[in-house]
């Protein structure tokens, strides 16, 4: 017998469940175990809501200059780094006192 898949949606955005008890916010960074995307809608607890794992978004980012082409990862403060959980590609150059950086995300990156 052959194993079958069922197609369930594109990729660019997933549903995403609140397991906590605030509400996420669009915008707001969600790590889903490997996985880093930002809330395209508000999520309120409970509620599935809408992730994008594809897409260039702005984030924040330390006092260090970043290279365009840099693999980037994700930490909770700075935000962004060369460390953390894999996130994306900077897609431009951020220089050191830049307070974000433009990050093209890689959603086949996983911690």
């Amino acid at each position: 017998m052959a194993i079958k898949a069922k197609y369930i949606q594109r990729g660019e955005s997933l549903d995403y469940t609140n397991g906590t008890e605030k509400k996420i916010e669009a915008g707001d960074v969600i790590v889903m175990g490997g996985v880093i995307g930002v809330a395209g809608t508000d999520i309120l607890p409970g509620a599935v809501g809408s992730m994008h794992v594809m897409g260039v978004y702005e984030f924040p980012k330390g006092a260090t200059a970043i290279p365009a082409g840099t693999a980037l990862g994700w930490t909770a403060d700075p935000g962004v780094a060369a460390a953390g959980k894999r996130l994306g590609y900077a897609i431009e150059t951020a220089d050191a006192e830049a307070t974000t950086v433009k990050v093209l995300l890689d959603r086949s990156a996983t911690a």
